[in-house]
């Protein structure tokens, strides 16, 4: 009897394996926000602790220099976008301002830290005005310079890029949103695109476990 056959089948077998432990890697290697820029909707279910959030030092919106420190003692949702953004970013702050709304009292435990990509334009001045015009009460604005920016959204693994010349250019970002316990570290990812039932959901759930 011909061994030819089995010969062909371990070679398959082991071909499989190799094609699956690459595929693990790239899934596992994956960025956070990667699933987002994916286009995959819908709520992310993280295991173990995720190499999210670090140091970062920028200045508020109303011209104070912050570091980590801002996250103690609250529950905080970081963001990263830029007050120039077309549709992602008001989409997300007034979707925040629905869910701060939507835990009732628990809502003032919540605080929304929104940090531009865009320093050359987003001041802090230009951010307050913002963070007033979309009514985001106790919202928190941060910009930098560039390499603090940088910095701070290397920490988040947010990735970010001018699209586009002129004043009017634009800036592509990573649209996940980050949920930041009382003790600064990280506790859920929060996808563009939720409605604010989900996202309180997501939200209430963490802050019940106390995690």
């Amino acid at each position: 009897m011909s061994r030819l056959p089995v010969i062909v089948s371990v070679v398959c077998l082991a071909a499989a394996a190799v094609i699956a432990g690459v595929a693990w890697k790239i899934t596992h290697d994956r960025p956070m926000g990667a699933a987002s820029e994916a286009g995959i909707s819908g709520p992310v279910i993280t295991h173990g602790s995720a190499a999210v959030g670090g140091p970062f030092e920028l200045v508020d919106q109303n011209g104070q220099v912050v570091d980590q420190r801002l996250l103690q003692g609250k529950w905080s949702v970081v963001f990263f976008g830029y007050t120039y953004c077309p549709d992602v970013c008001p989409t997300t702050l007034q979707t925040m301002a629905g869910v701060r709304k939507a835990l009732g009292p628990d809502g003032e435990k919540l605080q929304v830290v929104f940090i531009s990509i865009d320093p050359a334009r987003d001041t802090p001045a230009a951010l307050k005005a913002y963070l007033d015009s979309v009514g985001l009460k106790g919202a928190v604005g941060l910009t930098g310079t560039p390499g603090q920016v940088a910095a701070a959204a290397k920490e988040y693994r947010i990735f970010f890029a001018r699209k586009g010349e002129g004043p009017d250019y634009l800036m592509d970002h990573s649209t996940l949103s980050y949920l930041m316990g009382p003790d600064g570290a990280f506790r859920a990812p929060i996808p563009y695109g939720l409605s604010v039932e989900q996202t309180t959901g997501i939200v209430r759930d963490a802050m019940q476990q106390g995690r």
